[in-house]
């Protein structure tokens, strides 16, 4: 389901003009998800309308999340379907959060005492 669910995100988050995209692979960093997708929204109000625009359109295909962060007013906007979770940013908390490169850096290796 991720491939399809990953195509519909995309495509609803260019529906409503989304900038600097990224789809971050990290089935290697993590259990819990396969993909992460990042864009950037002008404004409060920008970010708020795209998550809303991928849910409905993510319910009309019948995938519907899992549950959603962050829709009332605030810089950062998450929506979770399970292996791909999106996340809608203002440039400000993208910058300061930076996902792509904490999502970037390889897991250490871990040694048993």
């Amino acid at each position: 389901m991720s491939d399809s669910i990953n195509a519909l995100i995309l495509e609803a988050l260019e529906d409503l003009k989304a900038r600097d995209v990224a789809e971050v692979d990290v089935r290697d960093k993590s259990d819990v998800m396969d993909t992460m997708i990042i864009a950037t929204g002008t404004s409060n109000r920008h970010i708020r309308s795209m998550a809303v625009h991928v849910i409905e359109e993510s319910k009309k295909a019948n995938m519907a999340p899992l549950g959603s962060e962050g829709l009332e007013g605030s810089d950062w906007v998450l929506v979770d379907y399970g292996d791909t979770v999106l996340h809608v940013m203002l440039p400000e908390a993208r910058e300061f959060y930076d996902l792509e490169k904490l999502w970037s850096v390889s897991p250490a290796n871990r040694t048993e005492d």
